[in-house]
């Protein structure tokens, strides 16, 4: 038989709803995500509309960038188990990305005729894009379902 006090503290973690990652240290990666996202987006769409024709690939790269970043902080923001998947699903993805596209500039200048936001490991972001899926995937493994972070 269940007391008063455990029934009580059931409704209220039924009614709290999804569980937070923007608690603590994950506002601050909600905070930079939301400058990456604004960053990369209003580059890309400038050279996108200005001079695709100059380097297609780095300034699709960028766009792409700024979505991948524009989801991830969505996610954060939504909370939830499955928010968390997709979130470092996400950081996983453009980890990759950072370290491809960062080994194809450092090997190879010239693979991109014009910068990304990942090239030479996102150097023209103050290494920000290498930086932070890592952070985050960290805060998204130490904060997975059962961790309460509010």
């Amino acid at each position: 038989m269940t007391t008063v006090d455990e029934n009580t503290a059931e409704d209220n973690t039924a009614e709290a709803g999804p569980q937070r990652l923007i608690g603590g240290p994950g506002m601050l990666l909600v905070w930079f995500y939301g400058v990456m996202v604004v960053g990369a987006v209003s580059r890309s769409v400038y050279q996108i509309s200005t001079e695709f024709d100059r380097a297609p690939l780095a300034y699709s790269l960028s766009a792409v960038a700024g979505v991948v970043y524009g989801f991830i902080t969505y996610s954060l923001v939504r909370g939830g188990e499955r928010a968390r998947r997709a979130a470092q699903a996400c950081c996983a993805a453009e980890l990759a990305g950072v370290l491809i596209v960062g080994t194809l500039t450092v090997i190879d200048g010239s693979a991109f005729p014009d910068a990304t936001v990942w090239s030479y490991y996102g150097a023209g972001y103050v290494f920000i894009p290498v930086l932070l899926p890592l952070s985050a995937l960290y805060w998204l493994r130490k904060n997975r379902a059962g961790a309460v972070t509010r």
